[in-house]
């Protein structure tokens, strides 16, 4: 038996917890019996991640063995690729996708390519890989489309070049750069084609609502899509003290999106009070209010299985279950739909 130093990608990986569960491979179950609907992969080696971004629980400066280390608030179990598929095979009808996410780390685009050949022959369902730019190159994702990948993902996460400066480049003393990776976007979506690129965005890191809205307006206009995200400190990390962002205002970003690329709602069309926090989604009230009723535009945002549903829900990646969600892997039900319509115009800084 292998011991855990010698367990690396790609003969092995980290998935989930709320994978494992899905999967039968850990017990547990979901608050109001969510379903994780995509099988979420990490690649993994004993020395981790090059990068040091201040808010991941994986930075290779927080503190602890790298294979212990939470990601996104939980622990990521390793699994032999084997005993994955089998469980993808033998796993629950609603599981309809899979998700490879890369770190930075030399050998990890081999790996990952490698990763998605034996799911594309070995797997019925699609396959999304959450890129890490700096470590590729154009034709590499040219060999990730062929080698069985539909979508990719980019974490740009930070809504300002300043604020990806500032917590994932210099500031930390990382590798990645604004640049590289919104041009990584524009290459994905020439090879994988117009909404199949998803544009990662983290909300709660220093930036105002409008900046937040102006960059979700951009990644819907060169052809991509957006999935928030809310910020949610790792122990131990650089900004475990740091506080989630205001319920409310996660919410008004997230109608905006909503109203930007199902409304075609434009953000010069917005209005905003000098802080930046919304006062007018382009829309009369009533209408306004139709569309929250919806429940639609608070769901969790990711990509979708061949059907055009969200397959990569994130059951409580961003919080703590309960009628109060920063994404809601279902559709909200009446009681957390008056929670919402209760909050959301109200201006709080806490």
């Amino acid at each position: 038996m292998l011991n855990r130093q010698e367990k690396h990608s790609p003969d092995y990986a980290r998935i989930s917890s709320a994978t494992a569960m899905s999967l039968g491979l850990s017990k547990g179950r979901f608050y109001r019996e969510a379903k994780n609907r995509c099988a979420n992969l990490l690649v993994h080696y004993p020395e981790g991640c090059a990068a040091n971004c201040a808010y991941c629980g994986l930075a290779k400066k927080r503190a602890g063995a790298y294979g212990q280390k939470t990601f996104i608030m939980v622990q990521w179990p390793i699994f032999p690729m084997d005993t994955i598929i089998e469980a993808i095979n033998d796993g629950p009808q609603y599981m309809r996708r899979t998700c490879i996410s890369m770190i930075t780390n030399g050998r990890c685009r081999r790996d990952t390519i490698v990763m998605t050949e034996r799911l594309k022959k070995e797997t019925k369902i699609p396959i999304s890989i959450l890129i890490s730019p700096t470590v590729l190159k154009v034709d590499d994702l040219k060999v990730m489309k062929k080698s069985g990948a539909d979508k990719i993902g980019i974490a740009i996460d930070l809504a300002t070049p300043g604020l990806f400066d500032m917590y994932r480049g210099k500031g930390v003393s990382g590798p990645h750069a604004w640049e590289k990776y919104w041009q990584m976007a524009a290459d994905g979506i020439e090879i994988f084609g117009k909404r199949n690129v998803g544009i990662h965005l983290m909300v709660g890191m220093g930036e105002t609502e409008q900046q937040m809205i102006s960059i979700m307006e951009r990644s819907w206009n060169i052809g991509a899509v957006n999935h928030l995200f809310s910020f949610l400190a790792e122990p131990d990390s650089t900004l475990e003290n740091k506080k989630q962002p205001p319920w409310p205002s996660y919410l008004r970003v997230q109608l905006a999106r909503y109203l930007i690329e199902e409304r075609s709602i434009s953000a010069s069309s917005m209005a905003f009070y000098e802080d930046g926090h919304i006062i007018d989604f382009g829309l009369p009230k009533d209408d306004i209010m139709e569309i929250i009723n919806l429940g639609i535009p608070f769901m969790t945002g990711g990509c979708l299985d061949e059907d055009g549903e969200v397959a990569c829900n994130r059951p409580f990646g961003n919080c703590l279950p309960g009628e109060k969600q920063w994404n809601y892997p279902y559709l909200p039900n009446e009681e957390e739909l008056n929670l919402i319509k209760n909050n959301i115009f109200t201006i709080s800084s806490t």
